[in-house]
């Protein structure tokens, strides 16, 4: 089957989005979903993949406090904005359809896979309008959001400065009261996607600072909303100071941003910018995870070409049993996150269109496990792609390279993979003590008989890994990312398990993965039971 048909049969028979929306009270019938899915595959398919490597060539530039990117980015991005996809699942009062979030997460996995560097701006500008739904003033969501989820703007994340990567609390940039409402940012971000180019009339800033007299640490920051542009069409006072070159997205610009003086307005209120900046960044969080399920998946298509026409010792190299195997395992991942993703989505789903607070308990729960496993096995299926390609995956020209280039910053941003593992511990475990996992796993347990005992282990792993984090929060810690990992490889499992009983033609593939691949979860399991604390560093 290909990518279209498991994401309709993921959106309409596993996770059932025509049962939810009919809950909700507008209804989208199987056929409905199918066409909107297509769509997005024809137009991702057309207009985006094609330039994928010309545009990671030409790669984004800086020149004179300019910044440029490749050239027929500025037809892509008018291609973008007339598409109308930007709004799928923006509120219809700004100017979008109102769409399940669950066909936006299908759009992303599609468009990521066409051409991850363009579409960065995209996902940030569709968390900024998450976040001004939820935060922003009425006028300012009547300023602002229509511009946003036309797409006609594109909206940033300003977050990191030098000193202040993880540690949000020690960030310097500063908002000095201007009267009228306004505030002028004084201060330097880095590391901000897109944060200047030349394919839009305006890009509205979302930025973290401290107003005069702020505490120290995250409770005296505030968040502030600076467009590049004012109102009066006059440059704000803010500029770009460099572009990073980088390992890969080439393409994407990765900004220095510098704030002198910049016209600013405050978003939510005083000292809770970073609870406000929560909803973008997990919106991020979960458009990541599904950015490596877009590179597992052009991977995967590279891979699937290449050996169905290389011939070696006489019959494909597809037929030849190791490469079937990496063949098989790159399919089984790649289908495992594209459903776990769906999985989340339709929590939020749940969440937002029915009210069900349990949505938004399990969407809090899945939300580390798909940022950090599928964004893992996206770098680890565009490895196996270039190892099926042979020699020629280590060649520029076959894409192969690119992809791995590419995938190996979905498991550093938006808060390291470690870090994640850290967040399911300490924050979404315990804070009930592991009944919403212990939930979660009682419905995997049900779901197949194959699955009963490998939930058990980690039921286990789940009462082991609370016990030592109450006792030993650093071991507990070190041992964060092989709990989640283990997460990952079980409801991987759950969801395949669910595909097959779906659609038959899955079974194969699940089987395959029960067998060879959720044995992962178990070794991880032993690993968090053998528990060893991590050595000293040496000092030199």
């Amino acid at each position: 089957m290909s990518v279209t048909d498991d994401l309709v049969l993921g959106l309409t028979r596993v996770i059932d989005l025509p049962s939810l929306t009919e809950a909700a009270g507008a209804r989208l019938d199987a056929a409905d979903i199918a066409a909107l899915v297509e769509e997005a595959a024809r137009f991702t398919g057309e207009k985006m993949a094609p330039g994928w490597q010309q545009a990671d060539r030409h790669g984004a530039r800086y020149a004179n406090g300019t910044v440029t990117v490749p050239p027929h980015y500025s037809q892509l991005m008018r291609d973008w904005i007339e598409s109308g996809w930007q709004g799928i699942a923006a509120p219809a009062e700004h100017g979008g359809q109102a769409l399940p979030h669950a066909l936006w997460i299908a759009v992303t996995e599609l468009a990521s896979a066409a051409d991850m560097a363009f579409f960065l701006g995209p996902v940030l500008t569709a968390g900024a309008i998450d976040l001004l739904v939820g935060h922003a003033t009425p006028d300012q969501a009547a300023r602002w959001l229509p511009n946003l989820v036309s797409g006609t703007w594109t909206g940033t994340m300003c977050l990191t400065e030098p000193q202040a990567g993880s540690d949000l609390s020690a960030l310097r940039c500063r908002a000095e009261p201007v009267g009228e409402g306004r505030y002028a940012l004084h201060g330097q971000k880095i590391y901000i996607t897109w944060g200047e180019h030349d394919l839009t009339e305006n890009i509205l800033h979302l930025v973290l600072a401290r107003l005069p007299g702020a505490p120290e640490g995250s409770r005296g920051i505030s968040l502030f909303a600076a467009p590049r542009v004012l109102p009066n069409g006059q440059r704000n006072g803010l500029r770009c100071g460099g572009i990073e070159h980088k390992l890969g997205i080439h393409a994407s610009p990765t900004c220095i941003m510098l704030f002198d003086g910049a016209e600013a307005e405050l978003v939510g209120e005083p000292g809770r910018g970073l609870n406000a900046m929560f909803a973008m960044m997990n919106a991020a969080r979960l458009a990541v995870g599904v950015q490596g399920v877009g590179q597992g998946a052009r991977a995967l298509a590279l891979a699937e070409a290449y050996a169905a026409q290389r011939s070696q010792n006489g019959r494909m190299i597809a037929q030849h049993p190791d490469v079937a195997r990496m063949l098989a395992e790159m399919r089984a991942t790649t289908l495992a996150g594209r459903l776990l993703a769906l999985e989340a989505a339709a929590a939020l789903d749940r969440h937002h269109l029915l009210g069900e607070e349990s949505g938004a308990t399990r969407l809090a729960l899945l939300t580390p496990i798909v940022k950090a496993w599928c964004t893992d096995r996206g770098v680890e299926n565009a490895s196996l792609g270039i190892q099926v390609h042979g020699g020629m995956g280590f060649v520029e020209d076959s894409g192969a390279a690119q992809v791995l280039r590419d995938a190996r910053i979905a498991p550093i941003y938006e808060g390291t993979n470690g870090i994640q593992a850290i967040d399911l511990l300490v924050r979404k475990l315990a804070r009930d003590e592991g009944a919403a996992m212990r939930g979660l796993l009682a419905e995997v347990a049900a779901s197949d008989p194959r699955l009963a005992e490998p939930t058990a282990r980690l039921s286990q792993a789940t009462d082991h890994m609370l016990a030592l984090q109450a006792q030993d929060p650093d071991t507990a810690q070190s041992l964060a990312a092989a709990y989640l990992d283990a997460c990952g490889w079980l409801l991987g499992g759950w969801m395949l398990a669910r595909a097959a009983a779906a659609s038959p033609t899955h079974a194969p593939l699940a089987g395959f993965y029960l067998a060879r691949l959720l044995p992962r979860a178990e070794a991880r399991c032993r690993e968090i039971q053998g528990g060893a604390a991590v050595p000293a560093p040496m000092v030199h």
